[in-house]
């Protein structure tokens, strides 16, 4: 990087020497106490705007409609009788002539079988099927709520590193000026300035640059994470007029510069710093898709078991059978004969069949119905873990904004001016400013980190997923 050397001869008297350093620090704490407008993006992807997009054009969502279609479609077949039977043939033909009024016992033989299901057996499998339906809309519903807390995210992983870069850019100034200044003091060899101060200097400054090159990477790969989820979403009324898509994304999209402030659902939750009765949390998350989905197959399981119960009663089948004779030499005309029967079958061997039938249906029931527990216990302690995690984030966002940001700003404006007046150290001008710059990275840490958390938390909370990333302004 080229950078403007601010050289002051040897030989100056020591008055305008210490004139010219003081206006190069006064430069330098107007650059540092300055933040620089943003540059207004040419596509601004506010956190909400990436959520929809997501959402509005997720495939995952057109399958689970499809699946829903196709079982419904099952359902309404499920509650049909099966198609009845028809035979046709010729029945008693005498074999040495195959003449059919030869005989009197030959005739034409129409028959028609319907076989009837056992019990109530299709009444029950069509409600299993319609109540497997219900689940997918419950399966949608939740998979919005996860693609809005792994886009959101994303989203503000992308933010941190954006504005850690931001932070880095504001602050590099600042380190160019201590590095003019500390140049300038040894060129003019008065003070306390060593050779090695200028290094330190140099050195940091290349730092900075690898942490930006670090960061910069960072953000590329949350980015492309983020655009991964928005494939084929991005839509023309999104992008300003007349601006050109490649690879379906827009050629320049950068992230809202602001900071969203994401509700709290069910805020009465976090009033108590202490653990919340299980059942009490199991009141909220029972409504929750996820659970309510997992309560769907449990029914349709109960319905299973009710169907396997049907086995054991026996299938029941009508015959009817017409048959056409014709006339005889020796008889002259004959009667057509008509016949009607029933069949069905005994269900008298169970132990191996339908007793295990039986079982395994019950079996099933309990495995899913043990599914739903295990559901419902990762979701309690996953949110305790979570609202833990958010007071803790409270209490050192609060230290930092009211005590540590403050204290580390004074420190490295006291050795700025301890090292202005000959009574300080360089490379503690420099520790300070550095740590100073990271607890401003830190703060933004914590900002972000507690917006993640209150995302995670709103999942298991929310009545609809648009909830999860809703903001609120702040005054």
């Amino acid at each position: 990087m080229v950078r403007t050397k601010k050289r002051v001869a040897r030989f100056a008297a020591p008055g305008k020497i210490r004139g010219i350093l003081g206006g190069l620090l006064l430069a330098t704490m107007l650059c540092f106490s300055t933040v620089p407008e943003a540059v207004a993006s040419s596509v601004g992807l506010e956190l909400g705007r990436a959520v929809r997009m997501v959402q509005q054009n997720d495939p995952w969502l057109v399958e689970n409609r499809h699946s829903q279609d196709a079982v419904e479609a099952q359902g309404i077949k499920a509650g049909t009788y099966p198609d009845p039977t028809v035979s046709l043939g010729f029945a008693n033909l005498p074999t040495d002539t195959f003449n059919f009024d030869q005989e009197p016992m030959t005739q034409f033989r129409v028959g028609v079988t319907q076989m009837m299901p056992r019990g109530d057996s299709l009444a029950i499998k069509q409600k299993q099927l319609q109540t497997l339906g219900k689940q997918f809309p419950q399966q949608r519903r939740d998979r919005r709520a996860q693609t809005a807390v792994i886009v959101g995210q994303l989203w503000l992983d992308a933010f941190k590193a954006q504005e850690s870069v931001a932070l880095i850019e504001e602050d590099r100034p600042l380190f160019e000026q201590l590095a003019d200044v500390a140049e300038a003091s040894y060129s003019s060899a008065l003070g306390m300035t060593r050779q090695q101060d200028i290094v330190r200097a140099s050195l940091e400054l290349t730092r900075l640059e690898d942490r930006l090159t670090m960061l910069r990477q960072r953000q590329e790969v949350f980015l492309e994470k983020l655009f991964g989820w928005m494939q084929g979403s991005f839509g023309a009324e999104y992008l300003p007029a007349g601006k050109e898509i490649v690879d379906d994304r827009p050629v320049s999209y950068d992230l809202d510069r602001n900071l969203p402030t994401v509700n709290r659902l069910n805020s009465e939750l976090y009033s108590d710093p202490g653990k919340h009765d299980p059942a009490k949390l199991y009141e909220y998350f029972s409504s929750h898709p996820a659970v309510m989905a997992l309560e769907k197959k449990i029914e349709a399981s109960r319905l299973g078991v009710d169907l396997a119960r049907e086995s054991y009663k026996p299938m029941w089948g009508v015959n009817m059978a017409y048959g056409y004779r014709d006339e005889t030499p020796a008889s002259g005309e004959l009667a057509d004969f008509f016949s009607l029967g029933v069949s069905f079958d005994l269900p008298v061997f169970t132990k191996n069949r339908q007793d295990k039938d039986v079982q395994a249906a019950v079996s099933q029931a309990e495995a899913i119905k043990t599914r739903k527990w295990m559901l419902v216990r990762n979701m309690i302690a996953e949110f305790e873990k979570n609202r833990a995690q958010l007071q803790r984030l409270t209490q050192r966002q609060k230290l930092y904004r009211d005590q540590l940001l403050p204290q580390m700003h004074e420190q490295a404006e006291a050795s700025l001016t301890a090292y202005t007046n000959d009574d300080g150290d360089f490379a503690e001008v420099v520790r300070a400013r550095i740590a100073e710059l990271n607890a401003r990275i830190d703060s933004l840490d914590i900002d972000v980190e507690k917006q993640k958390t209150i995302i995670r938390l709103n999942y298991f909370l929310m009545n609809d997923a648009d909830e999860i990333v809703a903001t609120r302004s702040v005054k």
